[in-house]
């Protein structure tokens, strides 16, 4: 049976003042804001970009840009040339023509995380924020475009100033917008993320209900979900209906179009009913994903077991799956296929903040599959391009926040060239 939860009675109800909640691990505190006010952005922004009544129109599609001419990033914000286009640096390495790269979709929220702009501090602490654009599947979105890869992105944002910045943020990056729709009766949704002194990173969520959780199913792209060769997707859409609905939905139309599903759980137990609801919830779709990511912290959630080992990992391995990789933090990543498995170290850095470096990983290794899925049938290969995801991640924590962080093919061959040499 597949969970769709509901954030009733959670502290995220869909009515009412807006509901804060700062949590991290063990600390099960709520903290509830005044009348919602201070919760929310100035205003809706009164201009439309597209027609439809409360409904939004995609965007114009943009034609796929390689990311290896990826813009460069201050400040959480991308810098132009004079004539609008991102600036970066040209690889040297040979870039497939959209032809030969299967297209990845990425289905799911996209959001404004802020970030503090010193480290090891809680949110209370933190003299200021930096807004930087973020939500699981965008990020993978815009690290697969940087990469040179063929990527889209299907979702809701509110018609806001915010939702205006992230539709375009994909689009200056050569992701596909044209499955992004419009709320005007929802805003943005907005993260506070923080990684404290003690090492554990702290949340707090503004949702009212956010336009993410109100994607519905009539608003789907479907021409572009067939389109995909791989479809990428988390569990966060699951938690509340409509999106639920839609994202099972989007999951057929893709798989039947011969899609390979990708899975990245992405828990944030803060959005969830309960712990119960957030197991169930994110289990409901594990055996329909050919390829599965899942983080250590994830997998002692869902299993209560010791995720360094085999045995217990293996128990989240369904026949289905082609490959399920577990991922360590710094210390690296596991791999799990019908064949073989094994475990691949990562590359040390100096870390600043980890937010996204799981995203990029997956973008990492999302790129080299859609070039040539055959790589899960040579463990050599398939080490390699873990190789290259891992190296992906740990650039990702060199600075804050998580698109502004996510590298180009340039930075990812340069930094391994310079790590191994």
């Amino acid at each position: 049976m597949v969970f769709c939860g509901s954030s009733s009675g959670s502290a995220f109800s869909s009515s009412g003042p807006c509901n804060l909640q700062a949590v991290s691990p063990g600390d099960s505190k709520s903290y509830v804001g005044g009348d919602g006010a201070s919760a929310r952005v100035s205003a809706l922004c009164k201009r439309r970009r597209c027609g439809g009544g409360g409904v939004k129109q995609p965007l114009l599609s943009q034609t796929f840009v390689p990311a290896n001419s990826s813009p460069k990033l201050s400040q959480g914000l991308l810098l132009k040339t004079p004539n609008g286009a991102p600036r970066g640096h040209r690889s040297t390495l040979s870039v497939r023509s959209e032809h030969d790269n299967k297209r990845v979709v990425c289905l799911g929220e996209m959001l404004i995380d802020f970030v503090p702009t010193v480290g090891g501090v809680s949110l209370a602490e933190a003299p200021a924020f930096k807004k930087a654009p973020g939500g699981a599947p965008a990020n993978v979105a815009v690290g697969i475009a940087r990469l040179g890869g063929n990527a889209a992105f299907v979702g809701k944002v509110g018609d806001d100033e915010f939702g205006y910045l992230l539709v375009d943020v994909l689009k200056e990056n050569g992701v596909e917008t044209k499955g992004c729709r419009f709320d005007a009766n929802a805003r943005t949704a907005l993260a506070f993320v923080t990684l404290r002194h003690d090492g554990e990173r702290e949340f707090m969520f503004y949702r009212n209900p956010s336009a993410d959780m109100l994607f519905e199913i009539k608003e789907l792209d479907t021409d572009l979900l067939r389109e995909a060769g791989i479809l990428h997707y988390g569990s966060i859409s699951l938690i509340t209906e409509p999106s639920c609905s839609t994202h099972l939905e989007a999951m057929r139309i893709a798989k039947e179009a011969g899609a390979v599903l990708s899975y990245d759980p992405n828990l944030r137990l803060p959005l969830w009913p309960s712990e119960k609801a957030a197991r169930e919830g994110i289990k409901s779709i594990w055996d329909q994903a050919d390829i599965i990511k899942v983080s250590d912290e994830e997998v002692k959630f869902l299993t209560g077991g010791d995720p360094t080992k085999d045995e217990n990992n293996l128990t989240l391995f369904h026949p289905g799956c082609k490959l399920m990789l577990v991922t360590e933090g710094g210390e690296g990543c596991r791999y799990y296929t019908p064949k073989f498995r094994g475990r691949v170290d990562s590359l040390k850095v100096q870390v600043v903040d980890t937010t996204g470096a799981g995203d990029a990983f997956c973008a990492g290794i999302l790129t080299q599959l859609a070039k040539d899925l055959s790589i899960l049938e040579n463990e050599g290969r398939l080490r390699e391009a873990l190789k290259f995801a891992n190296a992906c991640g740990a650039i990702t924590t060199t600075e804050r926040g998580a698109i502004p962080s996510l590298p180009d093919m340039d930075t990812v061959m340069r930094f391994i060239s310079k790590v191994l040499a």
